[in-house]
């Protein structure tokens, strides 16, 4: 999963608010290996004021519009999944009915709203795990067991949706790394990631330059490529359906090396 943000203050300097140099880059992530596109208008850094919910639809429908004309010119293949990245439901329903495959709720569905745009369009849908409202810092969130409170915030939130009218087969989990959870948290996470396969559910793993791996190497954001790297290859060994990821060449290629190592003949056949 390829990021896109359409945010002038993304935490790792990439961010354009312009859709159309925007769709551009998808494209150029498209080449590298992205197999998803995750878009989203507005950062999530907690020390950055959000965005009006108008400007949000306006900069999302513009590239979903965008995107859509692409697919049906051919400008890009039809395999590409488009995800939209929001928290609000009137975002959420608005630009998923101009053609978003997937929304990626980084809210922690408070509520059953976002389950029921998916619903009724269609669409499928990212449960990440948070506590309280975004664009609020939680860094103070302590767990005696963080891996106990995923399991527990799951099955509740799973069942929220499929309440809503969302099939179970339309849900996707992420344990939402870095959001309300300490280092040491974060840390726990990759390692005992496999725990969420009991779901049966896609895991989405949001790998990419995040401050847990700036923690353990002491780099800024736009120096944890490698960092970021490490950490795909520890989720995929663990059961990581899905990497969010800048740099979708370099974690593209590093899963590619993994699977040839780890079932050479399985992936001579896919290859």
């Amino acid at each position: 999963m390829g990021i896109v943000n359409l945010s002038r203050d993304s935490f790792s300097g990439d961010g354009c608010a312009d859709p159309n140099a925007a769709f551009e880059k998808a494209k150029t992530l498209i080449s590298d290996g992205a197999v998803m596109i995750d878009v989203g208008a507005e950062s999530a850094r907690t020390n950055r004021a959000a965005i009006g919910e108008q400007e949000e639809i306006d900069l999302l429908t513009l590239f979903a519009q965008r995107w859509k004309g692409a697919k049906g010119s051919g400008e890009i293949d039809l395999r590409p999944i488009l995800s939209i990245n929001t928290w609000r439901p009137a975002v959420a329903r608005t630009v998923l009915r101009e053609g978003g495959d997937l929304l990626n709720d980084i809210g922690g569905l408070a509520m059953d709203e976002n389950a029921r745009a998916c619903a009724e369009t269609s669409a499928a849908l990212v449960i990440m795990h948070t506590v309280g409202e975004p664009k609020m810092p939680h860094t103070h969130v302590q767990y005696e067991d963080v891996m106990g409170r995923l399991d527990q915030f799951f099955t509740e939130k799973i069942a929220m949706a499929e309440s809503a009218g969302l099939p179970r087969d339309a849900i996707v989990i992420d344990p939402g790394i870095d959001f309300a959870k300490q280092r040491d948290d974060n840390l726990r996470i990759y390692r005992e990631l496999s725990r969420l396969k009991r779901f049966d559910r896609p895991i989405l793993l949001p790998v990419s330059r995040k401050t847990v791996v700036g923690d353990v190497l002491g780099v800024p954001p736009l120096e944890r490529d490698a960092g970021t790297v490490a950490c795909s290859v520890a989720g995929v060994l663990r059961g990581a359906n899905i990497l969010r990821v800048h740099n979708v060449r370099a974690a593209a290629q590093a899963v590619q090396v993994l699977h040839a190592v780890d079932a050479p003949e399985d992936w001579q056949r896919m290859s």
